[in-house]
């Protein structure tokens, strides 16, 4: 039953992002929200692998991963 924790976790963050990503939307071009949106996704997803599955924290992950909070921030400094 360990795996109902997962799904009801993973119903609330969906909701809750997309309710955010609408939010976002009312004051951002959509064409910068929806990038913006799915990068958060994917960094939060590279994080909690790695802190949560023990997955590798190699350099070059890091280092991509850091380029994209740095395209993330560009992206948005440029809206």
């Amino acid at each position: 039953m360990d795996w109902w924790g997962w799904i009801v976790g993973f119903a609330f963050f969906y909701v809750l992002s997309a309710v955010l990503l609408a939010k976002a939307t009312q004051t951002l071009p959509l064409g910068t929200a929806y990038p913006v949106w799915t990068g958060i996704g994917a960094i939060g997803s590279v994080l909690l692998g790695i802190m949560v599955f023990n997955e590798p924290a190699t350099f070059w992950r890091l280092f991509f991963l850091t380029t994209l909070v740095g395209s993330i921030v560009g992206l948005k400094s440029l809206s």
